[in-house]
C-alpha cells in the first residue's frame, strides 16, 4: 500500500491471523507474508517454498522527520514473489548467466582491435574537399581592366562586386629586404617543382629561380639586409594593418628546408638547422604552437622531423633535427592538453584565443596533428569535424556543405547579385549591410568561426564571425586532404601508411660529400639551360 505522502504503510498481524497460519502450517503455501519494519522476514508456514523479496528501487528521502516531504519525492514498493525454490534457482542462474554474457560482450566489444574509422563515414570528406578548392576559383577576378579612377576607395572602404571595380589597386615592388617574402616564394617554387617532377624542364626551371632568389635573400654582407616586406613602405606598406608581419627567420628557413628536399643539397640543410633556433628566438609568445601566413616554424619543425625519423644525417645537423622533434613532441602534447590550450564548450581548441578567427588554427593543428599520426585521433575533434558541423551550433561553418551553414557570408562577390547592373562604392552598402541572405553561395568558403564560448552570429557586417579568407582555406584544404581515404593501392610496401608516401619526398636526397657540391650545382645549372635550349 503507498499513504497519501509516497511512504508505504505497514500491515499489522492479529492473534487470530496468528492463529490461522497455525491451522494451514502443513498445507502448500500459496501466500505471502509482509515485511516488518525491522526489515526481517517474518516467519512463514514453508520457509524454503514461499518468500518475499521487498525491493525499494525509488531514491529515499534524506529530510528528517519534523519537516515536509518534496513534492517531487516519490516512494515505490515493489515485490517480487517466488512461490517456489526450484523456480528460485533457476531464475538465480538464468540471471547471472545473462550478466556474465552482457559483461563477456562489452569486454569483447571494448578489447577487440578496431579499424581506424574515417571521417567519411560520418563526414562526406571528398565532398568537402572539392567544395574548399572551389573557393580559390571564387576569388578569381574577372577580366583585367590596366584602373584610373583615384577616387579614395580601395579594396576595405568600397563593397563592391571585382567585376564592378575601378579604383586604382596599386602592385607593389619588394626588393632583397623583403626576406619573409622571399622565403616564401622560395618554398613554393621549390615544393612546386616536387609536384611538377614529371615535367622536368618546367621543374628545373622552378629550382633554377628558387636557388637564385636564396642567394639573393641570404647575402651576408655589408650592402645587404635582411627584414620583412611590412617593414618597406612601397613593399608592404599597405598590408601592414591586417597581414604585420613580426619576422623572416622562420620563412627562410621554411624555403631553405624545401630546397633541401627539392634538390638534396645539404647546405640548404644546414642553412636550416643552424638558423632554427634564432627563428625560435623571434617567435612570439601568441604565436608559439601556430601554423599560419605569420609564422612556419611549426610546420617547418614537422618537416625536419620526418625527416630525422626516416633518414636521419647525424653531423652536424643532428642539433637542429632533434630540436624540432623535441618541439613537435611537446607541440602535440600541448595540443591535447587542456591546461595549455583552452577550448571551447564544445571541444574547439582555442590556439589564439585573443586573436578571433579560431577556425583556421584549429585546421591546420588537426593538418599537422595527421602528419604526426600518433595522436591523429584525439585531435579530430578539435579540427575538422568541428569545422563541418560537430559543434554545439549544428552548422558547417564551410558554406555549402551540409544542410545548415552561414549564408550571410562577409564577401563582396557572394553578397551582391549578378543582375547586369553596376553599382557603386556607396550603393554596394546596401548589400553589406543587407540582412537577406547573400545571392551567392560561395561553395567550400570557411568562415572565421565562433567565439569561445562557441556561439556565431551569422551576420554579414560582422567579420570576425563570418569573414573567409585565402589562408584559411589552405589549411582547411591540407586537413581535409589529410585525413581523406588513401588510395585502394599505394606504390609503398607499407600497408599502415593510409596513403601518404613516407620515402617519396626524400628522393632527391643524395647524400653528396660537401666538397663536390659546388660542382653538382653547376652541372645542375647547365643540364638545366642546355635543356631549355633544347
Amino acid at each position: 500500500m503507498i499513504n497519501s505522502i509516497g511512504s508505504p504503510t505497514h500491515t499489522s498481524v492479529s492473534h487470530a491471523d496468528r492463529n490461522y497460519a497455525s491451522d494451514i502450517d502443513h498445507q502448500p503455501v500459496r501466500f505471502v507474508h509482509t515485511i516488518s519494519e525491522a526489515g526481517r522476514l517474518l516467519p512463514s508456514a514453508s520457509q524454503w517454498n514461499s518468500m518475499e523479496l521487498d525491493f525499494h528501487l525509488a531514491p529515499q528521502s534524506n529530510t528528517t522527520h519534523d519537516s515536509l516531504p518534496s513534492r517531487y519525492s516519490k516512494s515505490f514498493d515493489y515485490e517480487l514473489v517466488i512461490t517456489d525454490k526450484k523456480y528460485f534457482k533457476r531464475f538465480v542462474y538464468v540471471s547471472i548467466f545473462i550478466v556474465f554474457v552482457v559483461l563477456a560482450i562489452v569486454l569483447l566489444v571494448q578489447f577487440l582491435p578496431h579499424k581506424h574509422k574515417h571521417h567519411g563515414k560520418s563526414k562526406n570528406i571528398t565532398l568537402a574537399l572539392n567544395q574548399a578548392l572551389m573557393f580559390f576559383d571564387a576569388q578569381k577576378c574577372n577580366i583585367l581592366v590596366g584602373r584610373n579612377h583615384t577616387n579614395g576607395y580601395n579594396d576595405v572602404t568600397c563593397w563592391q562586386r571585382p567585376e564592378d571595380m575601378n579604383y586604382m589597386r596599386p602592385v607593389s615592388a619588394c626588393n632583397e629586404t623583403a626576406s619573409d617574402l622571399a622565403g616564401e616564394i622560395m618554398a613554393a617554387l621549390s615544393a612546386a617543382s616536387i609536384v611538377f617532377k614529371e615535367d622536368t624542364g618546367y621543374s628545373i626551371k622552378l629550382i633554377q629561380s628558387a636557388e637564385k632568389l636564396f642567394e639573393v635573400a641570404t647575402k651576408n654582407d655589408t650592402g645587404h639586409h635582411q627584414g620583412t616586406y611590412t617593414a618597406v613602405e612601397d613593399c608592404g606598406g599597405e598590408a601592414r594593418m591586417y597581414y604585420d608581419s613580426s619576422g623572416y627567420q622562420d620563412e627562410l628557413i621554411w624555403g631553405a628546408t624545401w630546397l633541401f628536399f627539392a634538390t638534396g643539397n645539404t647546405s640548404y640543410l644546414g642553412y636550416a638547422t643552424s638558423s632554427f633556433s634564432a627563428a625560435e628566438g623571434e617567435e612570439t609568445a601568441s604565436e608559439q604552437g601556430v601554423f599560419y601566413w605569420n609564422n612556419k616554424l611549426t610546420a617547418n619543425a614537422v618537416l625536419l622531423t620526418r625527416l630525422r625519423y626516416f633518414h636521419d644525417l647525424g653531423y652536424p645537423y643532428e642539433v637542429g633535427l632533434g630540436s624540432s622533434s623535441n618541439k613537435i613532441d611537446l607541440l602535440i602534447c600541448s595540443y591535447l592538453s587542456h591546461e595549455i590550450y583552452s577550448r571551447t564548450p564544445g571541444g574547439l581548441i582555442l590556439l589564439r584565443p585573443d586573436h578571433g578567427e579560431p577556425l583556421q588554427f584549429a585546421a591546420t593543428a588537426s593538418f599537422l596533428g595527421k602528419l604526426y599520426s600518433d595522436y591523429l585521433e584525439l585531435l579530430r575533434r578539435s579540427g575538422v569535424n568541428y569545422i563541418l558541423g560537430d559543434n554545439p551550433m549544428k552548422m558547417s561553418y564551410m558554406v555549402g556543405f551540409g544542410n545548415k551553414y552561414p549564408d550571410h557570408v562577409h564577401h563582396r562577390a557572394a553578397s551582391i547579385p549578378l543582375d547586369d547592373q553596376h553599382y557603386s562604392c556607396p550603393e554596394g552598402d546596401r548589400w553589406l549591410y543587407s540582412t537577406d541572405p547573400n545571392p551567392n553561395i560561395l561553395f567550400g568558403a570557411m568562415v572565421a568561426g565562433p567565439d569561445k564560448f562557441d556561439n556565431f552570429l551569422d551576420d554579414r557586417d560582422k567579420p570576425w564571425f563570418t569573414e573567409p579568407t585565402i589562408a584559411s582555406n589552405a589549411g582547411l584544404v591540407a586537413a581535409l586532404i589529410a585525413l581523406h581515404d588513401p588510395p585502394c593501392k599505394s606504390s609503398d610496401s607499407n600497408d599502415t601508411n593510409r596513403g601518404i608516401d613516407l620515402t617519396g619526398i626524400f628522393k632527391n636526397l643524395q647524400l653528396v660529400p660537401p666538397a663536390l657540391l659546388p660542382i653538382v650545382s653547376l652541372l645542375r645549372r647547365i643540364g638545366g639551360s642546355l635543356l631549355v635550349l633544347w
